[in-house]
This record gives structure tokens, C-alpha cells and sequence, in this order.
């Protein structure tokens, strides 16, 4: 943002971003029963009665890299482009990703425990927590 007028990313890769902060929140409440097995977690989408998109126009649900990143931006209050690229046309990656990320998470609720909140949501935690250290008095 500070640095890029323009950033290209990945926009045919799909997943729910998972915020660690709430993760270990999570973790804390499971190890305190006796629910033993493998769950999957990430932060959540908002309900299906409520759509895809948040009253910001923000999407909600499973999101690709590029929706992600978009979102990082508005929040952080930056005007840089995010231009959507394919995996092919991004290049080799260090990190080699699935296409389709997503996880079942119904097993969490199954068993009693609280969805993660929404991924904007967290977005706007995380940011928070950067501005109140003073992150990004330095970069506009």
C-alpha cells in the first residue's frame, strides 16, 4: 500500500482466512473438555440468510486471495489497485497452494463450540491492534 501503487493477486484461489488471535481462543476452549478429535477452523462467513456480502459491499464467504487483499486495503484505508490475476499468470510461488481451500467447520458447532467471527471482522481486530501500536503512522 505505502510502497505499490498497484499489487497483482492470485484471484482463482478460494479459502476462509483464519485470524490467529481468534484460533487460539478456540484452542483455549477446547482443551478445557473432553471433545477430542480433529476439527477444522477458520474464521466464518456470514450466514447464508444474510448473503455473501457484508453492508460494505465486503464478501463474506469463502473469498480468493485477491477479495482478501482487497478488503486489507479498504480497511487499512489505502487507494491502492488490486489487479486479479490467475495463478498462471502470477508465476511460481514458494508456497504452493490449493485451488480450493475451504473447510468443513460443521463439527465445531456440532459439538457445542462457537463459530470463529466473521473475517472482516477480524481484518478490522488485527487492524486495530496495528493502529493502536502505531504500525501505520509511518506509511501513508
Amino acid at each position: 500500500g505505502s510502497t505499490h501503487d498497484e499489487v497483482k493477486v492470485v484471484d482463482d484461489q478460494i479459502g476462509t482466512p483464519t485470524y490467529t488471535l481468534d484460533l487460539a481462543r478456540l484452542l483455549v476452549d477446547m482443551i478445557e473438555t473432553d471433545k477430542y478429535g480433529y476439527y477444522h477452523a477458520t474464521n466464518s462467513e456470514l450466514p447464508a440468510s444474510e448473503g455473501d456480502h457484508d453492508a460494505n459491499g465486503t464478501k463474506t464467504g469463502y473469498i480468493s486471495w485477491y477479495d482478501f487483499t482487497k478488503e486489507i486495503y479498504r480497511q487499512a484505508g489505502y487507494d491502492t489497485k488490486v489487479t486479479p490475476v490467475t495463478t498462471a499468470e502470477y508465476g511460481l510461488s514458494k508456497a504452493v497452494r490449493p485451488f480450493n481451500s475451504r473447510l468443513d467447520k460443521s463439527k465445531l458447532v456440532d459439538n457445542g463450540f462457537k463459530p470463529l467471527p466473521t473475517w472482516p471482522d477480524a481484518v478490522k481486530r488485527y487492524l486495530e491492534i496495528l493502529k493502536k501500536q502505531g504500525f501505520f503512522d509511518n506509511l501513508k
